[in-house]
Order: C-alpha cells, then sequence, then structure tokens
C-alpha cells in the first residue's frame, strides 16, 4: 500500500529533452528551437552519459509508484543516438530496484530506421509519431532545414513501427493550415494504422515579449491589433475541428480509435481524475530536463525564471516538490478568472493550461484562455454523449454502447437535432430528457 500523498512524496513527471532544443526539422509553428538561447555558445546538444546516469538513478529513488515512467523528447531525441537509449535502459535495469520502467519517446519520424524500429519492439517503447494528417497538410509547416517537406520519411517510419509491432500514437498539431480538414485528417490517420490519437492546436502570440505576471506565470504580451501568428489556430475553428471528428467517432469509433481528449473528457464526465495536466484543476507535476541537467518548471516554461534547478547539484525529487514548483501548480487554479469559474464546463477544462491565458473576459478580467471558445463548443456539443458514456462505465458496461443509443442515433441524422429539455428522453428511460441523457442526472 502506498503512503498518503504529501508535498515529500508527491508524484511527478519529467519531460527528457536528451538532445536539448536541437532539431533536424524546422517546423515553422515549433515553439521550443528558439531554447537555444539559453545557451549562449553551446555547440553541442547531448546529454552527457554522466548526467544520464544521475537522473536515472534519482528519478526512480525519487518515485514512489511501482511503475516508473520515462518520456523523452525535444528537440528530437534520435539526435542523441540510439546508443544513448540502449545505456538509459540500462541504467533503468541497474537501478530499477524492483519496480516496473516504462519509456515513452516522441519523435518526428525523420531518422527512424530498421535499427530504431527493432530498438523500440525490444526495449518496449512507446512511441509518439508526429504527423499532421495527409501529406499536403503535414508538410506545409513540418519542413526540413532546407524547406523539404517531411511526411515520406514520417510515413516511413510509420510503416516500420507496423512491421516490427512497435507501440505507437501519432500526435496531430492543429493548425490554421489544416483546421478546416478534420475527418480528412482524422480519416487518414485511421487508414494509416494509428489507434491513438492526439491533437494538439498550435497557439503561438505574435509577440516575441514575455513578462512574468501577478499569478508567477511568463505570459505572452501580444501587439496591438494581432493577437497570434498566422499559423496559429482559431479558437472557433478548432472548436469545429474536435466537433466534427467526434461526430464521426461517436458512431463508428468508440473502443476502436481512442483519441485522447475524448478519453480524458469521458473522465472529467464520469467524475474521476483527468489523465492530462492541461485540464487539471492544478499543475506542476510535468517538468522538463534540458541537456545538461537543468529542470524546469514546465515544457512550456523554459524559461530562466522557471528554472528550478541542476540536478547535478539538487536531487530531482527535492526540485521538482519544492515550495516554487508547489506553488507554480496552484497558480493556475489560484489565477482563474471569475468567469471561468462560473462556467458550466469548469469541470471539465479548468481554464485550460496558463500559457494560453492571454485574453480577456467580456466583463475585462485578464486571464482568460484563447480556447475558451472551442472549449466551449466541444463540451456543450458533447455532453449528451458523455452522459450516456459516463453512465455505461459507471455500471460496468462499456462506453461503446452509446453507438447504439437512440441519442447517437439522432445524431447520426442532424447533428444537435437533440429532444428538447422537457421531452421524453429517447433512451426509454421515462424520464425527461433534461433529467436524463441530456443533463447531469445521467450521472447520479
Amino acid at each position: 500500500m502506498n503512503p498518503p500523498i504529501s508535498p515529500t512524496n508527491r508524484p511527478f513527471h519529467v519531460m527528457t529533452k536528451p538532445a536539448g532544443p536541437a532539431c533536424n526539422l524546422d517546423c515553422t509553428y515549433c515553439f521550443y528551437t528558439s531554447k537555444v538561447e539559453l545557451y549562449p555558445g553551446r555547440k553541442q546538444w547531448a546529454m552527457p552519459e554522466d548526467v544520464l546516469e544521475t537522473y536515472v538513478r534519482q528519478y526512480i529513488e525519487a518515485q514512489d509508484a511501482e511503475e516508473i515512467q520515462f518520456a523523452w523528447q525535444g528537440g528530437e531525441p534520435t539526435l542523441r543516438g540510439l546508443d544513448f537509449f540502449k545505456k538509459a535502459v540500462e541504467f533503468q535495469e541497474k537501478y530499477a530496484n524492483g519496480k516496473r520502467i516504462s519509456n515513452a519517446f516522441q519523435t518526428n519520424g525523420v531518422l527512424i530506421d530498421e535499427d530504431w524500429a527493432r530498438f523500440f519492439a525490444d526495449a518496449g517503447f512507446l512511441v509518439g509519431l508526429s504527423i499532421d494528417g495527409p501529406p499536403k497538410h503535414h508538410n506545409r509547416y513540418r519542413v526540413d532545414h532546407g524547406g523539404r517537406g517531411s511526411a515520406q520519411r514520417v510515413l516511413r517510419a510509420l510503416e516500420l513501427f507496423k512491421r516490427h509491432n512497435v507501440e505507437f500514437n501519432t500526435l496531430t498539431c492543429v493548425h490554421a493550415g489544416n483546421v478546416d480538414k478534420p475527418l480528412e485528417i482524422y480519416r487518414f490517420l485511421k487508414n494509416a494504422g494509428s489507434r491513438f490519437l492526439q491533437f494538439i492546436p498550435i497557439i503561438e502570440s505574435a509577440s516575441e515579449d514575455w513578462v512574468t505576471g501577478e499569478d508567477g506565470y511568463t505570459h505572452p504580451v501580444p501587439p496591438p491589433g494581432r493577437k497570434v501568428t498566422p499559423w496559429s489556430v482559431d479558437a472557433k475553428a478548432y472548436g469545429k475541428f474536435l466537433t466534427d471528428i467526434f461526430d464521426y467517432w461517436v458512431r463508428h469509433d468508440v473502443g476502436r480509435e481512442f483519441v485522447q481528449l475524448f478519453d480524458v473528457t469521458l473522465q472529467s464526465w464520469a467524475g474521476y481524475p483527468g489523465g492530462l495536466c492541461v485540464y487539471a484543476p492544478t499543475c506542476g507535476e510535468g517538468l522538463a530536463l534540458e541537456h545538461n541537467g537543468d529542470l524546469y518548471a514546465c515544457d512550456h516554461y523554459v524559461y530562466p525564471e522557471f528554472l528550478r534547478g541542476n540536478i547535478t547539484e539538487t536531487p530531482v525529487g527535492e526540485l521538482a516538490r519544492s515550495e516554487a514548483q508547489r506553488s507554480f501548480g496552484e497558480a493556475k487554479r489560484d489565477a482563474l478568472p471569475t468567469y471561468c469559474r462560473k462556467c458550466p464546463y469548469l469541470f471539465a477544462c479548468n481554464g485550460g493550461c496558463p500559457k494560453e491565458r492571454f485574453m480577456t473576459t467580456p466583463d475585462g478580467e485578464p486571464g482568460l484562455n484563447y480556447l475558451c471558445p472551442a472549449y466551449k463548443q466541444f463540451f456543450g456539443h458533447v455532453a449528451p454523449f458523455m452522459d450516456v458514456m459516463a453512465r455505461e462505465v459507471k455500471n460496468g458496461r462499456p462506453a461503446a454502447n452509446v453507438m447504439r443509443h437512440p441519442v447517437t442515433a439522432v445524431a447520426g441524422r442532424a447533428v444537435n437535432a437533440f429532444p428538447n429539455p422537457n421531452d421524453a428522453c429517447p433512451c426509454g428511460s421515462g424520464r425527461k430528457y433534461k433529467k436524463c441523457c441530456g443533463g447531469k442526472g445521467a450521472l447520479q
């Protein structure tokens, strides 16, 4: 039995960047390659082996869980070389002390070959492959340093994963160039063999200026008349992107295709803690480790003011559970504007990620998430279906039963053609729709 969670044993997760911000692609929307400016004059972006061993040992020792999850990202982590990750696995085995070890690895796929695929399969890595849909959409912004699209190289990696039975998922950035093609992208990924899909909205301030606000977070300061970069996704368009995919998924693919946001939303609807920091009430449990051992508060807050220290000087567990990091995480909840606190969907989004809270509420209060219109559109749209799925899960039945539910059949004929609140619920319960599948009464 694990001990009660306290400040001294609070779980945390680290996104490790063994090649730092170095990358063999030059994606237009990438926010991380600019981190080279944190280390002026640096020519090599490679985590030394002694830092790797220190990190693996400390990270395992600091966690009370029976399974320890390592996450490798970048930049592009394959630039560190295959031998580095073989050594990482050796260190994990050396210091495991009876604990189970798992590894997640995010890659752009460009350097993946037979040796990489074989290693991932043999070592049991879960690999996330970045792919923005069909080549015409993927190549719009995901180009190499010569301006060439990377789609064919990414698709080659995907085929290698399938051939070697590598466990993988796909990460798709949703931006101005592909947000209007939701079903084309979804079907492409599905037909390509992806069974676990992530959709990440690209939101980038058009300003290079950043300031630390009273809530402790660094915020972008958009210039007058221009809020975000041209490639950033429009909030309302992103909401439609999600709902269009959901409408297809809920009629055909529940239990077959797994979309991260849909899974997390169902967890919230069923009253369980969400598994994604973006939608959690507080954050601060997901840190970022740079190549030299510097530990930062979050992958999106790799700035000097959010440097917690270096693991070669202070153990990673002590830095991750510091008062500064605890305050950082609680600021997400404490800085919510009143408009958000009164929102009926607060339980599902909790204000979203603080890095995106640079808008003002209708009454002029700062701190509103840029994606608020998307969240409201999406959560409002999926509510009847989530009510049904949550009820099924709570009663020990599969969420996929929603595909045979009358509410879904109605939506199949005409999206949003749900009964009036006081009508009899189409599920046949005899209750009013607002007290059954159309309201929170479905969860009781």
